[in-house]
């Protein structure tokens, strides 16, 4: 595999190939955490609608959508990225994904309360507006959903209880923090 490109790690698409575009500071979330996140949430979406916000490589999406998520949209600002995931759509068929352009968090900030199963947030780790991102997220998940949330930093319980979260779990793999969150009750 080189540089330029990302594996699907599991489901329908396993080991296929995605095409990334040539972007600076683009981090694809590494196999290693991508293959955990989806052990966490068990291989089977079968009937589950997906937001990747800050699609990115459009990685994340794409494995919801191999392990049969019913809807998958990928949000994007980077108008390489979004062509390089229109790339893979295409030639994967992958006909129950939408790939946008546009705000990430303008995007959640329009979903139908209670409206979604899984919620992929991995913005760049500068980003400014993570609490925004997880209050629109805490809008528009079910009650039994998931949000993925990944950053540069290890985020606290406490801190997320305070908005509403709870704490799943939570991976470090050199750089990155995964962190899984379920509404609080």
């Amino acid at each position: 595999m080189t540089k330029g490109e990302v594996r699907i790690i599991g489901g329908l698409w396993k080991r296929s190939k995605l095409p990334l575009a040539k972007v600076e500071n683009l981090r694809p979330t590494p196999d290693r955490v991508r293959e955990t996140l989806f052990n966490w949430l068990g291989q089977d979406l079968r009937g589950w609608h997906c937001l990747d916000a800050f699609a990115g490589t459009g990685a994340l999406g794409f494995e919801a959508a191999s392990r049969g998520a019913a809807s998958v949209v990928c949000c994007e600002s980077h108008g390489l990225c979004v062509e390089a995931m229109q790339k893979s759509q295409a030639k994967l068929q992958a006909t129950h994904m939408r790939i946008q352009r546009g705000d990430g968090l303008a995007l959640l900030r329009q979903q139908a309360p209670n409206s979604l199963d899984l919620v992929l947030l991995d913005p760049p780790y500068d980003f400014p507006l993570y609490d925004k991102a997880l209050a629109a997220a805490h809008a528009c998940i079910k009650a039994s959903g998931h949000v993925y949330l990944e950053s540069g930093k290890a985020w606290l319980a406490e801190d997320l209880l305070a908005q509403g979260w709870v704490l799943a779990r939570h991976l470090k793999a050199g750089a990155v923090h995964a962190h899984l969150l379920q509404r609080a009750a």
